[in-house]
């Protein structure tokens, strides 16, 4: 028995900002001399980012106007994680419902009480009674619906709710399993001049994606899950990292990375091919987590790419930045949406990186009926 991608869903916060605006909040916040301001704004010039999305309005403010960090220099004292996790609290729950809401409102014939399991992906955010149980109750969902929730395992996680919706779909023939993937990444913005935190800020942006998996297609659309295939490239442990500190979750996203997955990607790639006899010339589509315009860049050279094959990729990463774990659902999204009937059968290859360093990869089929 095979799974199906039946709908996805996608939502942003309100408050959406010019990539240069927020590299002036920056440089303000971090109390930047001229010249390393100068530095600042041409690292966000070359980020491949046009804009991204956030739930605090502050980083298109200017001190003295801030609602959620101090209107004081050096915004002393700095948000606590308490003070974060209220944010995440109070915003989490209707950025996922407005997620999962698009994505159910494209499949009419499922009623919200069909709906067997509920996986919740974030890494931005947690508490308990958590937003599991917040969605059961907004959305309708049963009560008795079974819950999972997958926290705190960076960009890729949402291979990892994928995994566990196609073991339930194979398991259950009556499955019907609701993904929804929060991130509310702006708000772990640290007040650090290191390089690393200086890429964290100028990559990371809030967003939700839902998707609906079951073991038979939905709808006249959907994609079909094939294979999928983990690696770790144990060397680039200290190379991107995730920590809850003091003032928040603290990024290590050293500039090492994209060498990292340089190396390990053609492996991987033959890894998962292999697995279904297919050659690397015979995928049609890519849904590449898009971590950074370097990494999109790096894969590319890897596997004989070009940036039109990647231009799903490299179009969310100008809309929206990187936000964790949802962005690889929007980039699925953004593919999903040029598909025609005559694409039926094509395959679609599909990455997403993070910490440990494990590269995590998909391979799935478009399939029409």
């Amino acid at each position: 028995m095979k799974s199906y991608l039946c709908a996805i869903g996608t939502a942003n916060p309100p408050h959406a900002f010019p990539q240069q605006q927020i590299a002036d909040f920056m440089a303000e916040a971090l109390q930047l001399d001229e010249q390393n301001t100068r530095k600042l704004k041409a690292l966000y010039r070359v980020s491949g980012i046009d804009q991204r999305h956030t739930t605090l309005p502050d980083y298109g403010r200017q001190n003295g106007e801030f609602e959620f960090y101090p209107n004081t220099p050096g915004l002393e004292p700095f948000p606590s994680v308490g003070d974060r996790m209220r944010e995440y609290r109070k915003s989490a729950l209707p950025l996922s419902v407005e997620a999962a809401q698009e994505c159910l409102a494209q499949l009419p014939n499922l009623a919200v009480n069909q709906i067997t399991h509920l996986i919740t992906v974030s890494c931005t955010g947690m508490y308990a009674p958590g937003l599991d149980i917040e969605l059961v109750e907004a959305l309708g969902l049963p009560t008795h619906v079974e819950r999972t929730c997958i926290n705190f395992m960076g960009c890729y996680a949402a291979f990892n709710a994928l995994k566990v919706a196609d073991t339930i779909c194979r398991a259950h023939a009556n499955a019907r399993v609701l993904i929804v993937c929060t991130e509310l990444c702006t708000l772990h913005f640290q007040k650090q001049a290191e390089s690393d935190h200086l890429v964290s800020n100028a990559l990371f942006a809030d967003g939700a994606a839902a998707v609906v998996v079951s073991p038979q297609p939905l709808s006249s659309l959907s994609l079909r899950v094939d294979a999928f295939h983990c690696d770790l490239a144990p060397s680039g442990q200290k190379e991107m990292a995730w920590h809850i500190h003091d003032f928040g979750f603290e990024m290590t996203l050293s500039s090492y990375v994209p060498a990292l997955i340089k190396q390990g990607i053609g492996q991987l790639t033959q890894s998962l091919l292999k697995k279904l006899n297919l050659k690397l010339e015979e995928v049609e589509f890519f849904a590449i987590h898009p971590g950074g315009r370097k990494i999109l860049e790096v894969i590319e050279q890897a596997l004989g790419l070009t940036a039109k094959d990647n231009r799903h990729a490299y179009q969310v990463l100008r809309q929206f930045g990187n936000m964790s774990s949802a962005t690889v659902l929007f980039v699925l999204q953004a593919l999903w949406q040029e598909l025609q009937p005559d694409r039926h059968e094509a395959p679609i290859l599909s990455f997403a990186f993070g910490p440990g360093l494990t590269l995590e990869s998909m391979l799935l089929s478009v399939h029409y009926v």
